[in-house]
């Protein structure tokens, strides 16, 4: 059954109008009245929807039973990334929502390629925004991970929180595995950095902060893989895969 994000009350019962975008999904995928489709609001839970009405510039449809279904991780892991090089954040950002990740903060590190302006920072969140929506409908998630603005990496990891921060270097003597095997299920941010990793002088930085140096094995990742293979090792270890 097709499944769409819909910012808005979904009351059993009550007939809505879709937002564009899904409408002119609906329409292309040639969907009729009639149709079943599945709507989630980011509130927890989704709806099972019957289409009204397919108009040319609209679509309606009846929501029918409420599901208290969910598909998140147990603990929240938020990746934190350095801005990689071309499209290699799209993809990123979609595949760590299909593992799990409930939050992503996009990060402007030493070594980074890619410098955004204000401007193009800000259309790169609207698309990066658009694509976690997407992921989230595909992979059956009913809650919106949070997209951070953009951060200056050593302003952004001199702050503190309120869960632990991993840094993931080459220089660790102990890898994320090792580590995850022996502490309960937390809430915890993962932070890789660009195509160079990140520099000495920010891993120290960091570290100095709070965050705990972890190495993702014997060979070397490349950023794209990074974050993902630590997602994949969380969930295997701590449950939720």
């Amino acid at each position: 059954m097709p499944r769409f994000f819909c910012p808005q009350p979904l009351v059993a019962g009550t007939t809505v109008s879709l937002p564009e975008a899904v409408a002119h999904h609906i329409q292309v995928v040639r969907l009729a009245p009639g149709d079943l489709i599945t709507l989630f609001n980011g509130e927890g839970g989704e709806v099972q929807a019957s289409l009204v009405a397919v108009a040319k510039r609209s679509v309606t449809a009846q929501i029918q039973a409420h599901v208290a279904r969910e598909a998140e991780l147990p603990y929240a892991v938020t990746l934190a990334q350095a801005l990689p090089e071309a499209s290699k954040m799209d993809w990123i950002i979609e595949k760590a929502i299909e593992l799990g990740a409930a939050g992503i903060v996009p990060l402007s590190a030493q070594r980074c390629v890619v410098r955004l302006s204000a401007e193009r920072a800000e259309k790169k969140l609207a698309h990066w925004q658009a694509i976690i929506v997407s992921a989230s409908e595909q992979s059956g998630r009913n809650r919106l991970a949070q997209l951070a603005p953009l951060q200056d990496f050593n302003h952004w990891s001199s702050q503190q929180d309120l869960h632990k921060r991993i840094i993931l270097t080459p220089r660790a003597e102990q890898s994320l595995a090792d580590w995850a095997r022996h502490q309960p299920p937390q809430a915890i941010t993962v932070m890789v950095g660009p195509e160079g990793g990140f520099s000495e002088a920010e891993e120290k930085a960091a570290m100095a902060a709070g965050a705990i140096g972890l190495a993702m094995g014997p060979r070397i990742l490349r950023t794209e893989t990074a974050g993902l293979t630590a997602l994949a090792t969380l969930g295997a270890l701590w449950g939720g895969m």
